[in-house]
């Protein structure tokens, strides 16, 4: 049962070129950032990454992205990062926008094995019909579109066909969790880490506060233990680490 892991380099020390991952975080909010670092000093590379965001300035999935370690992204919001939009803009980079909601299903339903699920969302959109950019060939024309979905009716409402998403691996960061892989999330960093963790194969968790099996109260634990299969305890340093991406105060 014991799951710990002594450095974040060695928690990462199988992932290859060419892996697909689920990262959890939510903005900058739970992002797995020590992790990720890991991956960019091993070198890892033409990765497939599925997470909501890709991060912002040089934080998050960014430090990847910046780098041109990555070479597919799916997820719902490009928000404040130029060079997400530049790399995809210019055909360096293959993109499959989602609805955000759509997308947590996803996740939600590749980890619980079910294949596929209907959802009214994208519904007459080229979401169902097919046509979005998922690469630009670097002229403004597209070198690669969405297929079609099926659309089936059901009760008199249109629904499009979705299929749940797996990953050879999961990043996920949790506030608190134990050696046996049970965790708990902190406020919105709970939006994609369960879920982006239940769909990766292989899942591995910096945890800010380790504490010992037992110590979670059995009704608080977000995750269960059975969805991952590596830990890794961030330093203190670490853990206070977070970045803030747009800081609002008021007078």
């Amino acid at each position: 049962m014991g799951k710990l892991v002594s450095t974040a380099l060695e928690a990462v020390t199988d992932v290859p070129d060419g892996a697909s991952l689920a990262v959890g975080g939510f903005g900058l909010s739970g992002v797995p950032n020590v992790l990720i670092q890991a991956l960019f000093e091993r070198g890892v590379g033409e990765l497939s990454v599925v997470s909501n965001n890709c991060g912002a300035m040089d934080s998050g999935l960014a430090v990847l992205l910046s780098a041109g370690r990555i070479g597919r992204v799916t997820g719902s919001y490009v928000g404040a990062n130029r060079e997400f939009a530049r790399q995809y803009l210019s055909g360096e980079l293959e993109v499959e926008l989602i609805p955000q909601g759509t997308l947590a299903e996803r996740l939600r339903a590749g980890g619980a094995g079910i294949p596929a699920f209907y959802t009214p969302a994208g519904v007459g959109t080229q979401v169902a019909e097919g046509g979005l950019p998922w690469r630009y060939d670097g002229s403004g024309g597209v070198a690669l579109a969405s297929p079609a979905k099926e659309v089936r009716v059901f009760d008199g409402t249109e629904y499009v066909l979705e299929r749940g998403i797996r990953t050879d691996f999961a990043l996920v960061r949790a506030a608190q969790g134990d050696r046996h892989g049970n965790l708990v999330f902190s406020k919105s960093a709970r939006n994609f880490n369960p879920l982006a963790a239940m769909a990766g194969r292989l899942t591995i968790a910096e945890v800010e506060e380790l504490v010992e099996p037992g110590e979670i109260d059995p009704d608080a634990v977000h995750l269960p233990g059975i969805f991952v299969q590596r830990v890794l305890a961030l330093t203190p340093q670490q853990a206070a680490d977070k970045k803030i991406e747009r800081r609002t105060v008021t007078s």
